[in-house]
């Protein structure tokens, strides 16, 4: 009888075990939104609320993100957070937006902008939508923030938007897996992180592309998802060290920032033990 006993407590055990183990919350997936990288996706009225094209283009913008969100489900997400991170960040359709994934949307004063809500709880991190940088010739409307932006490197190596957001990311120590974009945003993210999945929707020839279909897009990035999400343990969070020292070069100066140095015409320095302190720098003089 004892040994009865002793049996049913450690099946008990197992069981209440078990049973808190499949209440844990799963992989959890961050995915930052822009719209200048999407399939056929070319001027910048067709991102521009005040195109006519541009809500035909926010329904693609919420296509590939619900692929990126499909393929997450596919490789065992329980919990995807999608940040709206073009413009006014207020693009992507909510009603069309896959139930299973949270939205946050709007303009924050806040320097994470197209990272806001990262942490340390994300397993990885998806750019969707992504562009060049500022400078890149033959970039599809490449520009870095905004287009009064020339340059900006910190620690001596040039960035993009997806440059400085993975640096976000790997504050908290989470890397970027995947990025959708066109072929020069691509390699040059590839170049920064190493191993990272893309998706190349288009072929970037200045004031022209060459595209996939946006079908063709979605059916990539659904699977290119899934695949960077099935092993981890190949991606590293992007890190520089501390402290950042920023080098900004704009076409027209703003108010000199706190702490930073103007070392010539149009040309910024600014120097942080604190990479969020640096791109408040950076968001309020670019």
């Amino acid at each position: 009888m004892r040994k009865i006993l002793i049996f049913m407590f450690v099946f008990m055990l197992a069981f209440i075990f078990s049973c808190s183990n499949s209440s844990e919350v799963g992989l959890k997936v961050f995915i930052s939104v822009d719209m200048e990288g999407i399939a056929g996706v070319i001027s910048g009225s067709e991102c521009s609320s005040r195109g006519p094209d541009y809500n035909y283009f926010r329904e693609i913008m919420t296509e590939e993100t619900n692929a990126a969100i499909e393929g997450a489900l596919n490789s065992g997400a329980t919990e995807i957070l999608v940040r709206d991170g073009h413009g006014a960040k207020t693009n992507i359709f909510p009603d069309l937006l896959h139930p299973k994934a949270k939205l946050l949307r709007g303009v924050t004063s806040r320097p994470e902008n197209m990272m806001l809500g990262i942490d340390e709880t994300f397993d990885a991190v998806i750019f969707i939508g992504y562009h060049a940088k500022a400078g890149t010739e033959d970039g599809v409307l490449a520009h870095t923030s905004s287009g009064n932006v020339i340059d900006l490197s910190v620690n001596g190596v040039s960035l993009p938007e997806g440059g400085y957001n993975a640096l976000i990311a790997g504050l908290h120590d989470v890397p970027v897996v995947f990025v959708a974009g066109d072929n020069w945003i691509c390699d040059q993210l590839r170049d920064l992180l190493g191993e990272v999945g893309i998706c190349e929707t288009k072929i970037g020839m200045g004031r022209a592309e060459l595209g996939l279909h946006p079908g063709i897009v979605r059916d990539k990035i659904r699977r290119g998802v899934s695949d960077a999400l099935s092993d981890l343990s190949r991606f590293k969070p992007y890190k520089l060290s501390s402290p950042y020292t920023m080098t900004l070069k704009v076409r027209k100066e703003r108010d000199l920032y706190p702490g930073a140095e103007k070392i010539s015409e149009g040309e910024f320095v600014y120097t942080s033990p604190d990479f969020l302190e640096v791109m408040d720098a950076f968001n309020k003089m670019k």
